[in-house]
């Protein structure tokens, strides 16, 4: 819509000021540069990369345009000698939690050796062997459960163990604009749940990889030689549009920005909507009732989500899909959902939260709270001295201005 087709339909002075501002915005937008992550700068890692044997961290999100950084690579006559992969695998079809073995890339005939096999916790040896450099090129959504940062410490503490150096490619992070959730207590540290720091960091991964350099994060203290390839005309306040999603059930910015107030349900019995079309953006159960809950699904098996939770089962919920993206983006984390499904389903005498829960939110206390009938608002203030002295302690690892 341009100016003139808002002037013409403005009758009244606060419309007039309404579309003038709608206009502004309109403009800035057009005019932001747009952000080229750091894949996109061949010209800076390329140098480093020639004449070495190079192992790729990477999956589907590792796009150059319309090309895989991987074709780019070989395409330059770089030499690839392995493909590690992470969770949902290098082609991001896999579920959840499902193993992958090895295997080779059939486009490209470059083993890949699957770093979540459920049996090796870190390269071995031998895969260490294959190369010179490790290169990273991987899609994060900037929350503590989100297990690709995991994948990528475990690299970080093998290339530290056998001196390997690091180039990563940073990338926007789509939920970098804020820091919510508490810091996780290392007793709950697991596969959902690897470094001390807030649900949501608000760090690319090129940051947090500096602060476990950084803070000694690493096993025994430890360091990786890292080198990180900043993006270009991005700011933690940039808002970023994924191009691509970055796993089987996070299909689009809705589910991106609602997945730091969802995900608990998996802790629990109710349905967050996988095995459906819109998964991570409606929740429910077979035995939530009343008028909170007008909307109904059936999850199926689905690929990304082959054995869903309520598989088959009629459920009652709530569809939140139609939400402004903008409110969700600035929300930050929202209990309310959790706390009123809770509340529903506790007189039908149904255990509720399963040891999952404290491996997800990081802490004891925000179960009991909920339990104790606390509010979202209440718990949220909890967690508040956590969020400010993590905000400080991130500072020193910066790229991009807050």
């Amino acid at each position: 819509m341009s100016a003139q087709d808002i002037y013409c339909k403005m009758t009244t002075p606060k419309l007039l000021i309404s579309a003038l501002l709608l206009c502004i915005a309109l403009a800035a937008q057009a005019q932001a540069p747009r952000v080229i992550p750091g894949d996109e700068r061949t010209e800076v890692y390329f140098p480093l990369l020639e004449g070495k044997r190079i192992a790729l961290f990477s999956n589907h999100t590792g796009m150059v345009g319309d090309k895989h950084v991987l074709d780019i690579l070989l395409e330059h006559g770089l030499r690839v000698t392995a493909i590690f992969s992470p969770e949902h695998g290098f082609r991001g079809q896999a579920d959840a939690g499902e193993h992958v073995s090895n295997s080779v890339d059939k486009q490209t005939g470059v083993p890949i050796l699957s770093l979540y096999n459920g049996k090796e916790q870190k390269p071995s040896r031998e895969s260490m062997q294959k190369f010179d450099v490790l290169l990273v090129d991987i899609q994060d959504v900037g929350l503590r459960y989100y297990t690709y940062y995991i994948t990528l410490c475990r690299l970080m503490d093998a290339c530290a163990e056998h001196d390997k150096s690091i180039i990563l490619l940073d990338r926007p992070n789509p939920n970098g604009h804020y820091v919510d959730g508490p810091v996780l207590d290392m007793k709950h540290k697991s596969g959902v749940g690897w470094l001390p720091i807030p649900v949501v960091h608000g760090m690319t991964l090129g940051e947090l990889a500096r602060m476990v350099n950084g803070e000694g994060w690493l096993t025994q203290g430890r360091k990786c030689r890292l080198t990180v390839i900043p993006c270009l005309n991005y700011t933690h306040a940039t808002p970023y549009r994924l191009p691509i999603p970055p796993s089987p059930n996070l299909p689009n910015m809705t589910a991106v920005y609602l997945y730091p107030s969802l995900c608990y349900f998996e802790a629990t019995p109710v349905s967050v909507g996988r095995g459906t079309d819109k998964p991570f953006q409606l929740y429910g159960h077979p035995d939530l009732k009343g008028d909170r809950y007008p909307y109904t699904f059936t999850p199926r098996s689905l690929p990304g989500a082959k054995n869903p939770p309520q598989l088959g089962k009629t459920c009652h919920g709530v569809d939140l899909s139609g939400l402004d993206e903008e409110d969700l983006r600035t929300k930050g984390i929202d209990l309310t959902y959790l706390i009123e499904a809770y509340r529903d389903l506790k007189p039908t005498g149904r255990r509720f939260f399963n040891s999952l829960f404290e491996k997800l939110i990081g802490v004891d206390y925000v179960r009991a709270m909920i339990e104790q009938g606390c509010t979202a608002h209440e718990i949220r203030a909890r967690w508040q001295q956590d969020v400010e002295q993590f905000k400080a302690q991130r500072k020193p690892y910066l790229l991009y201005e807050e």
